[in-house]
């Protein structure tokens, strides 16, 4: 006979079984419990840092602008492709593939990625336009991303590039009123929070912590229609001369502000890759030193008047051509023999006499011709700030020699910028007025609290200004002809400047100068033109920059639109047919 079965054991086993699962429940719970209210900050906190990042935004440059509002640089929007080192797939493909779609070379972006395999963000291709950014994206590579940022543009190309200069690849200026201005156009980036994906893609922007403030506007002193005009009629004499370098400055004689401002070689700043020469960069109407040569004796000039030893009426005796000073000597000739005898001293200018200018000099001493060429602002900076700007140099012998002084005289000795030269002669047809040089536009309400400083007598400069016209006006002995200008009366001086080579001054080796303004009855501009070491048979002044000047000038009178002061009858009846 069977004993009973007991249901002991399996009772038991029921109720471990119910605890134990009983217990998982609690523990699960729990652990939810412990997940959504005790841990939830941490938790949270920990994985916002996996998705949500803070990322800057881009701030835009302010723009540049030509007097009349004629863009100059501006900024446009493009992208730049990075990758996390760290996440981006170690595939080979994957590396080629972006590196065919970015245009570079597989194994150099290999390397790059394993080189900085401890950061979080690579740049890999800087500024490409939305379209190509975005293709890259569609790849849909682990780790790759894009950023949004600003790429200059310069509409008008190596017309103004000089003066606008350029940045470099993380928008700062590095020439010109891009870097003299750095502080003011420059704008400040932005914070923002934002989702991304486990790939690095932005799939949600949550908040923007600081708005990004743009650069402010710059609106410059030049007239773009001026500065284009300049331009090419200064690189077509330019490459008809052969020469090897050539600057111009237009100056507004009422303001002294920069209307123009153009030099040969130049570049264009939105492909700098073809750059060979890095000459090329350089302002040279700032940066460039040549000595004056003859256009210095306009101030040599006003320096004898002012003696009060001399007057306009004077005569000078420069036969037979030439004197002894000192050991050296100073004479008329250049290629062939010069002897213009008696002069006046307004003669002097008229005939460019180095003699002449001499007898002058030795005669008021080298202070009083020293002051003069200080106070119209030879050896200083004019104070625009632009980049590079020098001074030039004046000497300040602690012993004078004659010959130090005659040379002096006539423009040896010493060296100028074209922009000093300018702002010298804006000064001397002003009346006398120097004022401040300005590469920015000034607002009419400023011009009446301009700095001006009278630093040679209203009535000297008018009778520096009387000889000036003489030079370009045949029927008085003026050789400049050339420089004259359909219209309007115009004045101004030449200069012929031998150049200093490596065992002193090259017989024939020159720069050519004018410096001139218009109209003379009542000057409107000054324009200083240097062509440095023109090539060929002529390189006078008279040869080769006054007639660049007329050019300049006659289509400068269109644009700012000046009114005609010399005209005859027959000039007016063919106006009137117009």
């Amino acid at each position: 006979m069977t004993e009973p079965v007991s249901h002991k054991p399996i009772l038991w086993r029921l109720l471990l079984i119910f605890v134990v699962i009983v217990l998982c429940v609690l523990a699960i719970f729990w652990k939810l419990t412990s997940l959504h209210v005790l841990q939830k900050d941490f938790l949270q906190g920990q994985g916002d840092a996996r998705t949500i990042r803070t990322e800057l935004l881009s701030a835009n440059r302010g723009m540049i602008t030509d007097r009349n509002g004629e863009p100059l640089a501006v900024s446009t929007p493009v992208k730049s492709i990075g990758v996390n080192p760290k996440e981006i797939s170690q595939e080979l493909r994957d590396i080629e593939v972006l590196a065919n779609a970015l245009d570079i070379e597989p194994a150099t972006l290999a390397g790059n990625i394993a080189a900085n395999a401890d950061k979080d963000f690579l740049f890999i291709k800087r500024r490409v336009s939305p379209a190509e950014a975005d293709s890259v994206l569609a790849l849909r590579i682990e780790g790759v991303s894009a950023r949004q940022e600003y790429q200059r543009y310069y509409p008008q190309g190596e017309i103004a590039a000089h003066v606008v200069g350029f940045t470099n690849v993380d928008d700062e200026g590095q020439e010109g009123m891009e870097l003299a201005f750095e502080d003011w156009l420059r704008g400040t980036p932005g914070r923002q929070q934002v989702m991304k994906d486990r790939r690095g893609r932005v799939i949600r922007e949550l908040d923007i912590l600081a708005p990004a403030q743009p650069g402010k506007n710059l609106e410059l002193s030049i007239d773009f229609r001026l500065q284009n005009h300049t331009y090419k009629e200064l690189k077509s004499e330019y490459l008809l001369r052969g020469a090897r370098s050539a600057s111009v400055v237009v100056m507004d004689v009422h303001t002294g502000e920069v209307l123009a401002m153009a030099n040969q070689p130049s570049y264009n700043p939105n492909n700098r890759s073809t750059i060979t020469d890095f000459s090329a960069l350089r302002n040279r109407a700032m940066t460039d030193l040549v000595e004056p040569g003859s256009t210095a004796k306009a101030f040599t000039v006003a320096a004898a008047l002012e003696s009060g030893l001399f007057t306009p009426e004077t005569l000078v005796d420069t036969n037979p051509g030439r004197i002894r000073v000192g050991r050296d000597w100073v004479t008329d000739a250049t290629t062939r023999a010069v002897n213009h005898g008696m002069l006046t001293v307004q003669g002097v200018i008229t005939k460019s006499s180095n003699v002449g200018a001499t007898k002058l000099a030795l005669a008021i001493g080298h202070e009083r011709l020293r002051n003069m060429l200080e106070r119209v602002g030879f050896g200083t900076v004019t104070g625009t700030g632009f980049p590079g700007e020098r001074s030039g140099v004046l000497p300040n012998h602690r012993i004078w020699h004659d010959i130090e002084t005659a040379t002096l005289s006539y423009g040896y000795g010493l060296s100028v910028t074209a922009l000093q030269l300018a702002s010298a002669y804006t000064t001397l047809v002003s009346g006398g007025v120097h004022k401040p040089v300005s590469m920015l536009k000034l607002a009419p309400e400023s011009l009446a609290s301009l700095p001006t400083e009278q630093v040679i007598s209203e009535d000297i400069a008018h009778s520096v200004m009387a000889a000036l016209e003489t030079v370009v006006d045949k029927e008085r002995g003026g050789g400049a002809t050339a420089a004259n200008v359909p219209y309007y009366s115009v004045a101004g001086k030449t200069g012929t400047a031998h150049v200093v080579g490596a065992s002193g001054y090259e017989s024939n080796v020159y720069n050519s100068l004018f410096v001139g303004y218009a109209p003379a009855s009542d000057p409107r501009i000054v324009v200083v033109i240097i062509m440095n070491e023109p090539g060929g048979n002529e390189h006078y002044g008279s040869q080769v920059a006054a007639p660049l000047f007329s050019k300049i000038v006659t289509g400068a009178m269109r644009i700012l639109n000046v009114t005609p002061d010399r005209l005859d009858d027959a000039q007016l009846l063919e106006l009137s047919a117009l």
